[in-house]
């Protein structure tokens, strides 16, 4: 596991701080998810979390989102 987190760049660093931050939120609601909040499509901690999942699997990029 150590070795695993020298080799995270910036984009997965970044990415590792907005979970924590939601993780953090989701308990302090006692919440197990973000579904259940009455925020969930305003809320701009999920949104930039959000953002922070594109920008590691894009590793910067840009370009579209497709599945």
């Amino acid at each position: 596991m150590q070795a695993e987190e020298n080799h995270k760049d910036e984009w997965d660093v970044k990415l590792d701080v907005k979970l924590e931050e939601l993780n953090q939120c989701q308990k302090s609601n006692n919440l197990s998810s973000c579904t259940p909040c009455n925020k969930f499509f305003e809320c701009e901690l999920r949104k930039k979390y959000v953002i922070a999942v594109y920008e590691s699997m894009n590793k910067g990029s840009g370009g579209g989102f497709e599945f």
